[in-house]
């Protein structure tokens, strides 16, 4: 499956990933035989989506901190820059408007994104060079248009799920919208890659509640994984509000919403567990890692990159590979591994990467009008840096 691909080509997760691989690898063979009626009913029909088909009456996307991005990429007329997560294109239309001349490459997984991004491209011609794929494949995908190593003058990344995805309740992103439990960000692109009814359908106790821990940080991951597999034997978990339900039902009706986000709104208890699917199904930190280290090998001497993400996991690793730390294994992430107070003095002290130098010293966070205007904004972080 293109989980195990991308797993033993980037082994920082690996550990984490031991007991889910091991249940894979023992479920594996009876995947396709067991779910076969999970796969065709009600939980995932209509996978496949017409990438035209998003509303035209509102942008599909809000550019999160916009003038920031702007700001720190400090594009120049004729530069070239690369958008490495188009989604709905914001961050690119304004890119195209402000600065003459300029080349977007634009990067993205989800089929429906690069839809958007080849309309751009006819409204722009030569301007917008659409490219659909992941991180890991923009090296390929870049040779066959001879862009080399150390010839983009600016990169912007744009970590996790895009407002776009969110909207779409047949995508299966949102637990306030039901839908098949996809949250396949590539679509239907890789048809064996499981999605995230497979997933909590078809791991043991013990694998989802690893999963729970690692990617959503969730502390009752035990609760709910158990709350899951019980579930699951009376029927297949394959819509987003029933895991939701299933989620919900495990915790007292007093406590369902006794979590606020950052806005103090109350945030429903099934939040980290859509938020870890969603990263194990799609491997998001791993790509995150590789796309950062294709940026470290595109950008030209001088050449900015902003990275903008919108959970504790992704902003650690990019805090870390952007000080030069080894990210070799997951404990990097891990927020009960911090390291000694006089480890964290001699980080703040040395010069950093030998590849990176912060723009900022400290991470960036969004106005508070910004995050009135575009409250799903609210927990991004920006971090940009010059490649030395």
């Amino acid at each position: 499956m293109i989980f195990h691909m991308t797993v033993r080509s980037y082994p920082m997760m690996r550990k984490t990933h031991l007991a889910a691989r091991r249940a894979w690898r023992r479920l594996r063979p009876r995947l396709n035989s067991c779910f076969v009626g999970a796969s065709s009913g009600p939980g995932h029909e209509d996978r496949s989506e017409d990438p035209s088909a998003v509303s035209a009456e509102k942008p599909p996307h809000t550019p999160v901190m916009l003038k920031e991005v702007l700001q720190y990429l400090d594009i120049q007329p004729a530069q070239v820059v690369l958008d490495m997560t188009f989604g709905g294109g914001g961050h690119t239309k304004a890119i195209l408007s402000t600065v003459p001349e300029v080349t977007v490459l634009a990067l993205d997984r989800d089929p429906t994104a690069i839809s958007l991004a080849q309309q751009l491209a006819k409204e722009h011609f030569g301007r917008v060079k659409p490219m659909l794929g992941r991180f890991s494949e923009l090296e390929d995908l870049l040779s066959n248009m001879n862009a080399k190593p150390g010839s983009i003058d600016a990169v912007l990344l744009d970590a996790g799920c895009s407002s776009m995805q969110m909207d779409e309740a047949e995508r299966g992103f949102s637990l306030s919208k039901d839908g098949p439990l996809d949250m396949r960000m590539d679509g239907d692109r890789y048809p064996d890659m499981p999605c995230a009814a497979d997933v909590v359908n078809t791991l043991d106790q013990q694998a989802l509640a690893s999963i729970l821990t690692a990617y959503g940080e969730e502390r009752h991951a035990r609760k709910i994984a158990s709350a899951i597999v019980e579930a699951r034997r009376v029927s297949p978990i394959t819509r987003t509000q029933q895991l939701a339900s299933v989620v919900a039902g495990s915790f007292p009706p007093a406590v369902l919403y006794a979590r606020k986000d950052r806005l103090n709104r109350p945030a429903h208890m099934a939040t980290k567990t859509f938020q870890a699917l969603r990263i194990f199904v799609n491997d998001e930190l791993n790509e995150l890692h590789a796309g950062l280290c294709a940026a470290q090998t595109l950008l030209k001497p001088s050449g900015r990159l902003c990275v903008i993400t919108f959970h504790s996991l992704e902003d650690r690793l990019v805090k870390r590979f952007l000080r030069g730390d080894d990210l070799s294994n997951l404990d990097h992430f891990s927020q009960r591994k911090q390291g000694t107070k006089k480890e964290n003095l001699s980080h703040e002290k040395s010069d950093g990467s030998l590849y990176w130098l912060p723009l900022q010293r400290k991470v960036i966070t969004p106005e508070k009008d910004d995050v009135k205007e575009n409250p799903r904004g609210r927990s991004s972080k920006l971090r940009a840096a010059l490649r030395r």
